[in-house]
């Protein structure tokens, strides 16, 4: 399980470092002696080192007085672990001030005023109360990479279930404002039983975070591990890389035999982004009807990135391509190939004139430059100019200028009263604010709006007189050949 460690470390830039909180006399000064013992000091090289950190590791008793006052570091400085002589870890573990159970003893002075204790963050002390809330929040979000939260079902100490329960809410809560991966202990005397699975259950659903039961005053190697690997899935996933086949990509993303794939596919990647959520993710991709196989093909925690590949069913493709060109030319060899032919023609005419539409869309003109095969050249010529020689290369190219042209088309017929019109009025305005497009089907006088419209527009643009055209292309070869500093006139 030293994969954990290593994947821990390479998340967290070569550092381990661990919050553990919870409240009053929930395990957790013990809970940090045992993660010290099982998967700290046994990797540790330096012997001074080692018995340094033995001597910091904090006491823990039985008993409803409080033992921890006051946030301590543990060990005070880094521990240098090394995981198969090739990776150095530094790892720290904190060891918060426990959110007060009311009837535990130990936070209230004699006099029933509160306790106060010493922080590493105010230069006075604190009440107690206080320490527990800030405090936790200051190492969570500056001092550590992960969490733990430390809660129990009362199988031990002197508090039961429901002491903790009415602390534990808002200690997950204030947690959960930090944004930092972490995971619940369960600290249990039973931690195989029915009734704690049940527990551990409740509070996942609860609280949408894995955890986990462990007999902390017990726990071993094993448990350690367990609880880092699913550390190691509360972080948020870097980069999710769902491979689909790549002619999804020139298909709209509303395309109906895609459409419910793009759903759950945007609902994944908005809703699930953590570790844990990976073969939730596979799950629900894999229920999609054109969904053939949904594999995870890479989960790497260390660096963050997910991928998964999916395949669709295999009659898809054909039944897209068949909708897009219609079953007779895609059964029919010849119709098909024709169909392929024009589209290449077609494909490489418009690619030409591609940049000039777009550029007619965004600012009215656009100019289409000519390719070399439009080109033709003159017959090269000597020149003589200031009694030098020199030689002449004439060349004339085609090139498609294209304008929009806004062209006006006014409709004007005679209804009869007043009121009259103004129904007609009232009932083509409340038409075009609920359905736009629609209005153009509205017919008036037996005939849709649209066909009157472009009948005005059509007529306008066939009047265009032939010799303005050409007079029109005259002008503006005279524009771009003799560039700027002459005089162009339009007499209208």
């Amino acid at each position: 399980m030293n994969n954990v460690i290593k994947n821990v470390a390479i998340r967290t830039d070569g550092e381990l470092y661990c919050a553990v909180v919870g409240s009053v006399r929930s395990g957790k000064s013990m809970f940090i002696r045992k993660f010290m013992q099982n998967r700290v000091i046994p990797f540790v090289q330096d012997e001074n080192e080692k018995q340094r950190i033995i001597d910091e590791l904090p006491q823990s008793a039985e008993g409803k007085t409080i033992m921890t006052v006051e946030p301590k570091f543990i060990p005070s400085k880094s521990a240098n672990v090394v995981i198969e002589n090739e990776l150095n870890i530094s790892v720290r573990l904190v060891d918060c001030v426990g959110y007060v159970i009311p009837t535990a003893l130990g936070y209230m002075n004699e006099d029933e005023s509160p306790r106060l204790v010493r922080t590493p963050w105010f230069n006075e002390d604190i009440p107690f109360m206080d320490a527990a809330t800030i405090g936790t929040k200051k190492v969570i979000e500056n001092h550590s990479h992960i969490a733990v939260v430390l809660t129990s079902d009362g199988s031990f100490g002197e508090f039961s279930r429901d002491d903790y329960k009415q602390i534990e809410e808002n200690l997950i809560k204030d947690v959960k404002s930090t944004n930092k991966p972490f995971v619940i202990v369960l600290n249990t005397t039973l931690p195989n039983d029915e009734q704690t699975s049940m527990l551990v259950q409740e509070l996942k659903d609860k609280y949408n975070v894995s955890v986990v039961a462990v007999d902390v005053k017990n726990m071993t190697e094993n448990d350690v591990n367990e609880i880092l690997r699913l550390s190691l899935e509360e972080f948020q996933i870097d980069s999710l890389n769902i491979n689909v086949p790549d002619w999804l990509d020139y298909l709209d993303s509303n395309h109906p035999s895609i459409q419910e794939f793009t759903d759950v596919m945007n609902e994944v990647t908005l809703k699930q982004n953590k570790f844990k959520d990976v073969e939730m993710i596979r799950t629900k991709l894999s229920s999609c009807p054109i969904c053939n196989e949904v594999v995870i093909n890479n989960l790497d925690c260390g660096t963050g990135v997910v991928e998964i590949n999916v395949s669709f069913v295999d009659n898809l493709y054909e039944e897209i391509i068949s909708s897009l060109l219609g079953k007779e030319v895609l059964n029919d060899k010849g119709s098909f190939l024709k169909f392929i032919i024009e589209s290449i023609e077609n494909n490489t005419e418009y690619s030409q004139y591609k940049k000039a539409l777009e550029e007619v869309k965004t600012k009215g003109y656009g100019i289409s430059t000519p390719l070399i095969s439009d080109m033709q050249l003159d017959t090269p010529e000597v020149t003589k100019v200031n009694g030098r020689y020199g030689i002449k290369l004439r060349a004339i190219a085609p090139s498609i200028h294209m304008v929009k042209v806004d062209v006006e088309s006014i409709f004007e017929p005679i209804i009869g009263s007043y009121e009259q019109s103004k129904q007609i009025i009232d009932k083509l305005s409340s038409d075009f604010e609920s359905n736009p497009e629609g209005i153009w089907n509205t017919e008036l006088f037996g005939r849709k709006l649209s066909e009157v419209v472009n009948d005005g527009i059509r007529t306008k643009l066939y009047l265009f007189p032939e010799d303005v055209e050409y007079k029109f292309k005259e002008s503006l070869e005279k524009m771009v050949n003799k560039g700027k500093g002459g005089i162009l006139a339009f007499v209208l």
